[in-house]
Formats: structure tokens, sequence, C-alpha cells
């Protein structure tokens, strides 16, 4: 392969990286008594990976013991898929067997006095996700070999991901177009209910000017 052609290969692959979003890396503060949730829209079967653990900004100094976090992880539909009691660090990975928004809860007990922890968390899903260097190691693949098989998984990341959005959009069509009819039915009925109670007054109206005889 010409080296013109291995540089368009690698910048199409960056630029391809650059306007998808596979992972997720950042470091937060986390209050005493708070509770943070990081939330990631996954589509079904996307592997996804992650790692967190409590970042001492005092190091070499050790943490006390009672500085732990707890950490949940759930699906959209309220499963579980991991769970950390009062760790200083963990992992996390699996497949996604439900669309949507998954989310990471992360909180610690009370303190007193309060304290503040500061928290590594590293959230990658699809391409992203996989174990480029074990790929390479288990296929003995030459460098180019595995760029390029970087760049095609991309592609078809990229691929599931377009579909999985037009999917989400005429759910959400669906949605709007039955919300639209049930706003038009009840629309309907309080305008029945409102000639029903306008034509009952008119009626009592004039049946009690009529006992009255005032007309």
């Amino acid at each position: 392969m010409s080296k013109p052609m291995f540089e368009l290969i690698v910048r199409t692959l960056g630029l391809i990286l650059i306007y998808t979003k596979i992972g997720e890396a950042m470091r937060f503060d986390l209050h005493s008594g708070r509770t943070k949730c990081i939330s990631e829209d996954i589509k079904t079967n996307s592997m996804t990976v992650a790692s967190y653990h409590i970042f001492n900004q005092n190091e070499p100094s050790p943490l006390p013991d009672s500085y732990k976090l707890i950490v949940k992880v759930t699906s959209p539909y309220g499963s579980t898929y991991h769970y950390g009691d009062h760790v200083t660090s963990g992992n996390f990975a699996f497949t996604a067997v439900e669309s949507g928004d998954y989310t990471t809860c992360f909180w610690i007990v009370d303190h007193d006095p309060p304290v503040v922890l500061s928290v590594d968390f590293e959230w990658r899903t699809g391409v992203a996700a996989k174990d480029w260097a074990d790929v390479a190691k288990k296929g003995q693949l030459e460098i180019m070999e595995l760029e390029l098989k970087k760049l095609y998984d991309t592609v078809v990341s990229i691929h599931d991901e377009i579909f999985y959005l037009r999917e989400r959009e005429e759910e959400m069509q669906q949605l709007n177009r039955s919300t639209n009819t049930r706003m038009t039915g009840l629309g309907f009925l309080s305008i029945v209910v409102c000639l029903a109670v306008a034509g009952m007054q008119v009626w009592h109206l004039k049946t009690y000017f009529e006992r009255k005889k005032l007309l």
C-alpha cells in the first residue's frame, strides 16, 4: 500500500473519531452525602467498559479507611449491571441488551465534618471499548492491518449508530402522533363538556325564571 493511501486512511480514521463520541474520561469532585450520576446512551449489543478510582491529590499520603465510594450502574429499565459497596476503585464491562440511557451513580455516606473526594472515571463504548492490543496480538496483525480493522469497525459502528438514531426518531414521531391524537380527543371532550354545562345552566335559569313567573 502506497504512503498517500496510508495517510488518507489515517486522516479518515482521525475525522471519524473526532465526529464520533465513543468514549468519555473525566475527573469530578464528589461531596459526602451527595450523589452524582452520569448517563450514556448505548444501543443494543454494544460493548461498554469502564473504570473508576478515588484520586488522592495528596499522594503519596494514603486515604483514610472511611473514604469509600458506593457505585451503581443501572439500565434504562432499572436492571443493575454493577454495584460497588464502599470501594476505592473498580471496573465494569457488559454488552447492552437494552437500548437507552445507562446510568452510573456515585455517592459517599455522610461524614462529620463533610469531605470532598476526587474521582477519576473512564467510560468507553462501541469501538473504543475493544482491546485493540489484544486483537493485534491474537491475530498477529501488522500495523496497517490493525489500522484498517479499526477503521472498518468504526465505520460499522457509525452505520449502526445512524440506524439506531433513525429508530429513536421514529419512536419519538410515533409518540408525538399519539400525543397529538390524545390531545385532540381531550380537546373535543372538553368542548362537549363545556357545551353540556352551558346547556344545563340555560335550562336551570329558564326553569328558575318560569317558577318565579319572570318569563
